[in-house]
């Protein structure tokens, strides 16, 4: 039987253990099961940021997370490959909190949580308590160590208390640096090599996976806002936005993603939410420049079609949607429609100055 901790943090190096103690190759770990949840967990690190609900069998769900790192290598597209890391680490960091904080148990196994002393020996941090309730102090080694890969001011070595060689931080800074640790750990080593017959195995996610990349045109920019060329579903999201209406969270980040791809700044963005009665303007930069990628090394795409329909925020299809898988293709096709008509707008003004002349 293979442990439910196990199965919620495949990272751990006692799971890397356990999956090399139970099969010499790759290959012999792919099944049907297995290679889905994979497939899960890379498409919704990709479109959600985050790899997904565990699997209710705990063999499959440990045994997808190495195949997940096979098929991002086949893949082999480095914006995938940080997606992929990124979104492990926000699972992992979300599976640390409830681990920490619910009362909640997983049947009468309470071995399968993980306490705050495992995630710091799991990373090998240095950190003591000190006699102030909730803080701790952390090597400046350590924490510089995972700190370089984040952004945001806060973790400026300048902007902390230190002392003798130790850094000041707090519970909730831990399982952040933690997160990092967990990217690191996912991403080390990618892409990886992977056998032929290994490649063969899990080659029907692989092709999946890649239409994802494609129909969400990740690699491709568009900075240029025209209104009336939105897709129906994001002018029908943006205008419940500035009616006050209630957004759930898949609808507020479908919409507000959408947003940041096609070019709109954080500003704007927030001056657009201001009406709503849920607006709060710390809250809603900080989601905006996430979801931008500016406090994180991922810079999130809106959901594909697919998805829009799955959550209930695909609405007042038009005819063009038969016809495209994601929003921001909708809105490209519409904006070379729009350039279209303005070069034939200008062409006949010429022919018609032309014949004045």
């Amino acid at each position: 039987m293979v442990s439910t901790r196990l199965a919620r943090y495949p990272f751990f190096e006692e799971a890397r253990e356990e999956v090399a103690g139970r099969a010499e190759r790759l290959v012999d770990v792919v099944d049907d099961r297995v290679l889905e949840r994979a497939e899960e967990r890379v498409t919704l690190a990709l479109r959600q940021g985050e790899t997904g609900e565990i699997a209710s069998n705990a063999r499959v769900e440990l045994f997808s997370y190495p195949v997940a790192r096979a098929v991002v290598s086949v893949v082999d597209e480095h914006p995938v490959t940080r997606r992929y890391a990124w979104a492990e680490s926000v699972t992992a960091r979300d599976r640390f909190v409830d681990d920490l904080t619910s009362d909640s148990s997983f049947g009468s196994v309470e071995s399968a949580r993980v306490s705050f002393d495992d995630i710091v020996d799991e990373f090998g941090m240095e950190i003591r308590e000190t006699d102030e309730s909730g803080t701790y102090e952390m090597e400046v080694g350590d924490f510089l160590e995972l700190a370089s890969g984040m952004s945001d001011e806060e973790w400026k070595l300048v902007n902390r208390e230190v002392d003798n060689g130790r850094v000041r931080v707090t519970r909730d800074d831990v399982l952040e640096l933690s997160r990092e640790a967990v990217r690191e750990r996912v991403a080390d080593g990618l892409p990886l090599f992977v056998p032929e017959e290994a490649r063969d195995a899990v080659e029907p996610a692989v092709e999946n996976v890649r239409e994802v990349v494609a129909d969400a045109d990740i690699t491709t920019e568009i900075d240029r806002v025209e209104e009336s060329e939105f897709p129906p579903c994001m002018e029908t999201l943006l205008a419940e936005v500035r009616e006050g209406e209630h957004l759930e969270h898949h609808s507020r980040f479908a919409i507000t993603s959408f947003l940041t791809n096609i070019g709109m700044d954080t500003d704007e963005i927030i001056e657009t939410y201001e009406v709503n009665p849920g607006f709060g303007e710390e809250m809603t930069r900080y989601q905006t420049d996430h979801i931008r990628g500016d406090t994180g090394p991922t810079e999130y795409t809106c959901p594909s079609c697919s998805t829009m329909v799955t959550y209930g925020d695909c609405r007042n299809k038009d005819e063009l949607c038969e016809t495209i898988s994601h929003p921001l293709g909708y809105y490209r096709r519409r904006l070379e429609q729009l350039d279209e008509e303005e070069d034939d707008e200008e062409k006949t003004d010429e022919a018609e100055d032309d014949e004045t002349q």
